[in-house]
Formats: structure tokens, C-alpha cells, sequence
């Protein structure tokens, strides 16, 4: 029997540029940057190198209720705005719940939980640490969560794959609709790991920006200045459906997933495999193969682009290793420019804007491109740029500390 066809019927977000999906595609459209000088007075405390984030542009406590916000922590808060958004994007579809199943994902987990109860035991002793501390802390809260508010029977499952995490929960949710485990899933990202112990240690690694004067300019994939991600901070989820279930019920269609892979370096634990023969482009491969399409079919890419020195030529690479000379015809865009890195968020925000590109055939566009390395000759979108007529096929990156590998493969419905 043929694997049903797989589509995706709602998108949210809670970003560093909106706090819903609509509002995060106008700001990226329109250029805009989430990134912003923190205003916690421990920064200064510290003297943190790097002064600056791309925080959520709402606060999610402004929004949730009282109790919510005190139960959950900063990340799970997030995925439950992020999923309440994309849910009633998707019509809030009548399913019943032992058919509607959760992949989540997340680096990190509850950060800002586990440094917050650990001062509290230095501080007031044991009996001060607040008894929900490890539900809130642990990684698979933010799918808990969600589970919880929609009533999710078919499973809700968590993925920790470093940068990789929600391009492979999307793929894993692919794979549990074809093989029948539901009819409906909501599946995503989040992270809000914007404290200074995370801060500190990746500027001790030398991975942020430390354009602390200038935090909008600060994420510039493939220009020849770049120094460093800007970490950020936020949730995506796409409602992904059996096409059939979707059609019975009259659902909107934004886009199709047609494909994922995922594949491991066996490298290093933070370095990307330098190889361009290796499991990047492999992964690349097992993707559109997935998929039933060809290299040439590909019309978009959303890359990883973190804004690494190291990384964006070793993607680059990578990608011209699979696409070959086909890749001078695909329109890249890097949207880490505006919205810094997510981590285990990433992924989930980058399908959501792949999905779309896709759906109103524009690639977003690449922001504070103004020097591009001559090492990384790519057509990159620096505005909004018209896709082609007909169908489209586009491809969303996602590589982690780790080594870890995960691609997805959407196309116009």
C-alpha cells in the first residue's frame, strides 16, 4: 500500500519578530531584525562579553494567563503559543485524540528553571526550591504541554538534537503519519535559553557575534564580516495532516512535506564534518530521495546559515557537492540574519518560513548582506524575491553540535 501524502493545514510561531506566524513573515519580509541589547541587569553584572539577543518581541507572559506562566517554563511557554497558534491557523481540525499525536523538540530544555531553582538552594536552603522544579526543567515539557492543552492520545514524543532538533522532530512526524500512528500532528520547536550561563559559555567557544554596538546588524550569513550567531529565543509548530484527512474536512493547504533524513557525522562534537562528500550532502540526498525528487527539482533552499565563519562555508560546500552547477539556479535564503538562532528552535521557524516561500512563492530575504565571500558564490534573496510559476520543491537545513543532520523537503501543494 502507497504511504499517504503528507500536508501541512496551519503554521504558528512566537518569535523574536511577531507572536504569531503572520506577524513573524511580515517583519522578516519587511527586513526587520529581532535582535536587541538585553535589558537584564546581570549582564552588566557579569560583564558578558555579548551584550545582546534576539529575544522574543512579546514577552509570553503578557499573554498567557497567570497560572500558565507560573507552571511552565520560558521554553514551554513558548511551544504553547507557538501550538495554539498554528492550531487555530489549521481551523482547530475535529480529530479524535487517540489520532492526534505531538513531536516536539528542543536543545536546551528548561534552562532558565534549572539555573533559577539551583540560586534558590544556594541561597534559601532546600526547602525553597519550588516542587515543580523538574517538570518545568525537563526537556519534554514543552511537548507535555502541548499534549495536555489538545488532548494529544497518539503520542508526544521529544527530540534533543542540538541545532537539529525540530527538523528532525518534523521528519519523525512525517514518518508517524505515513506509518498510520495518527492523522494529525502537531510538531515544532522551541528554546529560551537567553541567560548568562548559555551566553557565557558560547562566547567563551567563540561562536556569538560580539557586535555588541550594533545588535541588528550582528547576523550576517555569508558576508565576509561575519563573526559569530546571534542566540535567540522562540517556538514554531506546523500542523501536519494525512492529505485525505486534511481534504475530508476541507482544510486549507499550505504546502506539502514531501521528504526528510536524517544522518550523523561521527566527526566532532561541535566542529561540522569538513568533508563534502560526507554526511551533510548525504543527508541532502536521502532527503530528496525520500521526497521521489531530483536535484534539479529544487527551486528553493532554506540553509542553515548561523553566521559562522567555519559553518556557512562548510553548508555551502556541502550543498554545492549535491546540487552542482543546478545550485546557481536555487534561491537561497539564510532568515538567521533576522531572527538570530533559535537552537532547537531553528528548524521549526525555518519550516514555517519555507512553507511560506512555498505558499505565496517568495523567498525571504537575507538581511545585512553587504560583503558576500567570494568563497560562498551563491544566489542569496538580500529582498524579497518572486519564486516561479508551477510547482516548486524546496529543502530546509538543519546541522547541530553533535553532528547531527536533519533535512526536509516541502513543495507547492
Amino acid at each position: 500500500m502507497a504511504a499517504p501524502d503528507i500536508v501541512v493545514t496551519g503554521i504558528g510561531a512566537f518569535s523574536p519578530l511577531g507572536a504569531n506566524a503572520q506577524d513573524t513573515w511580515t517583519a522578516l519580509l519587511a527586513g526587520e531584525s529581532g535582535a536587541r541589547t538585553l535589558p537584564y541587569p546581570w549582564v552588566e553584572e557579569l560583564q558578558l562579553p555579548v551584550t545582546f539577543a534576539a529575544t522574543t518581541k512579546v514577552d509570553p507572559t503578557e499573554v498567557l494567563d497567570r497560572i500558565e506562566a507560573k507552571r511552565l517554563d520560558r521554553g514551554a511557554q513558548l511551544a504553547l503559543l507557538a501550538a495554539r497558534d498554528a492550531w487555530a491557523d489549521a481551523g482547530a481540525p475535529d480529530v479524535d485524540p487517540t489520532r492526534l499525536g505531538v513531536d516536539w523538540a528542543t536543545g536546551i530544555g528548561g534552562v532558565w528553571t534549572l539555573l533559577s531553582a539551583w540560586d534558590t538552594l544556594k541561597e534559601k536552603g532546600p526547602r525553597r526550591v519550588p516542587p515543580m522544579t523538574v517538570p518545568m526543567l525537563m526537556p519534554n515539557a514543552a511537548a507535555a504541554a502541548i499534549e495536555m492543552e489538545f488532548k494529544a492520545r497518539a503520542g508526544a514524543r521529544t527530540v534533543v538534537s542540538a541545532c537539529a532538533s525540530s527538523n528532525e522532530a518534523i521528519g519523525n512526524a512525517l514518518d508517524h503519519l505515513r506509518l498510520g500512528y495518527a492523522d494529525v500532528i502537531i510538531a515544532g520547536g522551541t528554546e529560551a535559553c537567553v541567560h548568562a550561563l548559555p551566553l557565557a559559555a558560547f562566547a567563551q567557544m567563540q561562536a556569538l557575534s560580539k557586535r555588541n554596538d550594533e545588535p541588528a546588524l550582528a547576523s550576517r550569513p555569508y558576508d565576509a564580516g561575519r563573526d559569530g550567531f546571534v542566540l535567540g529565543e522562540g517556538a514554531a509548530a506546523l500542523i501536519l495532516e494525512r492529505e485525505d484527512h486534511a481534504r475530508a474536512r476541507g482544510a486549507r493547504i499550505y504546502a506539502r512535506l514531501l521528504g526528510g533524513a536524517v544522518t550523523s557525522d561521527a566527526f566532532h562534537i561541535s566542529a561540522p564534518d569538513p568533508d563534502p562528500g560526507g554526511s551533510v550532502p548525504r543527508t541532502m540526498r536521502l532527503a530528496l530521495e525520500d521526497a521521489g525528487m531530483s536535484v534539479g527539482d529544487v527551486a528553493h533552499i532554506n540553509a542553515h546559515a548561523t553566521s559562522t565563519p567555519v559553518g556557512d562555508i562548510a553548508e555551502y560546500k556541502s550543498m554545492r557537492a549535491v546540487f552542482g552547477a543546478h545550485l546557481d539556479d536555487v534561491v537561497v535564503s539564510a532568515t538567521k540574519a533576522a531572527t538570530g538562532h533559535l537552537l532547537g528552535g531553528a528548524g521549526a521557524i525555518e519550516a514555517v518560513f519555507t512553507v511560506k516561500a512555498l505558499h505565496e512563492r517568495v523567498a525571504p530575504p537575507t538581511i545585512n548582506l553587504s560583503d558576500p565571500d567570494p568563497e560562498i558564490p551563491l544566489d542569496v534573496a538580500t529582498s524579497p524575491r518572486p519564486l516561479p510559476d508551477g510547482d516548486l520543491v524546496a529543502v530546509s537545513n538543519s546541522f547541530g553540535f553533535g553532528g547531527h543532520n536533519a533535512v526536509t523537503v516541502f513543495a507547492t501543494v
